[in-house]
């Protein structure tokens, strides 16, 4: 549907800035109303890593006059596969101001203000509360519900992407002209159902592909032009090189945003989507050793069975030696563990421990009581037992 403009437009354009803008201002759509709009508002957006990065960049080469950047974490050289605002020489820096300096490069009369701190319940209402309008680029199911919930309260729209592996999906969010995120997706998933883009991978292109999707939606809602994704969700298959639509209605019976919410104020987001569940939780209490502990069995040669329960190309990448490969979702279908020895103790591991902590819940349940995991997985194996190995 169409929808007015968001923001008022600014008094005036500087000679500069009519230079910088002209191809813009030459299209009848944008022309200099619209322009004056995209100078006189400010976006925040949520994350500065492989969605964060395009659409902060194009956000800031077309002209949006404030920008706010989330982020706590720091540069690693994992990212700079798919976070093109980072570079080599940021490694280790943090990401908000490295974002910073990006930006400010394309675009020096751009106003960048950077919130170099988690978001959680206890901030998201102050950060949210002076921007137009919001882009979330996380990777999480906690804090996509938190944006949602935040944005609702705030009568806010926010411009929301999601990628995977070769998979995009982008559409447009806002409560009082139609669905919220939970009226798409009103429960998350199981905890470790859906794998993250550091288990599972994501093609560093679709990032630009889907960020600049939502950059344009942004531009949209601001400037009021167009057929915003509000209503619609918008389906990316890069490997098919295909588009294709889902219609998302206004949910009367929305937790959030319905006739009758039940959810009035910010809850505890981490609890709601049970990063790992209690079950897992259960088992690994007490069933967790070190990586440390792990190499003193093995050269004591203690009758252990280690399994990894990763995917086979992040078994190729780096591996704790000796380690079998059966990856997790052959334990939750059944099918390994008629396989597994009775007379061995099994060791297992994954990349940090949460896809081993839900494989030992089902080993447990399957009667296996002494089954262990290896808590950090790979990661903290190669940290204090092997540091010349790879990481990813």
């Amino acid at each position: 549907m169409s929808l007015p403009p968001l923001v008022e437009p600014a008094p005036e354009l500087t000679v500069d800035e009519v230079r910088r803008y002209s191809r813009h201002l030459i299209i009848p759509d944008v022309g200099m109303d619209g322009q004056k709009r995209l100078k006189n508002a400010k976006v925040l957006c949520v994350g500065a890593g492989g969605l964060g990065s395009p659409a902060l960049m194009y956000l800031a080469a077309a002209g949006v006059g404030t920008l706010g950047i989330v982020e706590f974490d720091e540069v690693d050289e994992s990212n700079l596969q798919r976070q093109i605002i980072h570079s080599q020489s940021d490694i280790g820096r943090p990401k908000a101001e490295s974002a910073k300096d990006t930006v400010l490069g394309i675009n020096p009369h751009t106003t960048v203000n950077i919130h170099e701190e988690r978001l959680d319940s206890s901030n998201v209402m102050d950060i949210f509360a002076p921007y137009d309008l919001v882009i979330d680029g996380t990777d999480n199911f906690a804090t996509r519900y938190l944006v949602n919930d935040a944005c609702v309260l705030l009568n806010k729209p926010y411009v929301w992407g999601s990628i995977y592996r070769f998979d995009g999906q982008a559409s447009v969010f806002w409560s009082e002209h139609g669905p919220c995120y939970r009226c798409l997706y009103p429960e998350p998933p199981p905890p470790g159902m859906v794998p993250s883009c550091a288990e599972g991978g994501v093609l560093g292109v679709l990032c630009a592909s889907v960020g600049s999707i939502q950059v344009n939606e942004a531009i949209k809602v601001i400037a009021g032009i167009g057929e915003p994704l509000l209503g619609r969700l918008m389906i990316y298959d890069a490997l098919e090189m295909s588009y294709r639509q889902v219609k998302v209605r206004k949910d009367p019976d929305c937790a959030v945003c319905g006739e009758n919410a039940t959810v009035t104020e910010l809850i505890d987001y981490e609890a709601f989507c049970g990063v790992v569940s209690d079950e897992a939780q259960e088992a690994a209490a007490g069933s967790t050793i070190t990586p440390k502990q792990l190499k003193e069995w093995m050269d004591d040669g203690e009758s252990i069975e280690v399994i990894d329960v990763r995917e086979p190309n992040e078994y190729e990448i780096v591996s704790i030696p000796g380690a079998k490969l059966v990856p997790k979702n052959d334990f939750l279908m059944g099918s390994a563990l008629q396989d597994l020895p009775q007379d061995k103790k099994i060791v297992l591991h994954c990349k940090t421990g949460v896809r081993s902590a839900e494989v030992l819940a089902v080993l447990k349940d399957a009667g296996f009581s002494d089954a262990v995991h290896v808590g950090g997985g790979v990661i903290g194996w190669v940290n204090q037992i092997e540091p010349d190995k790879p990481v990813y």
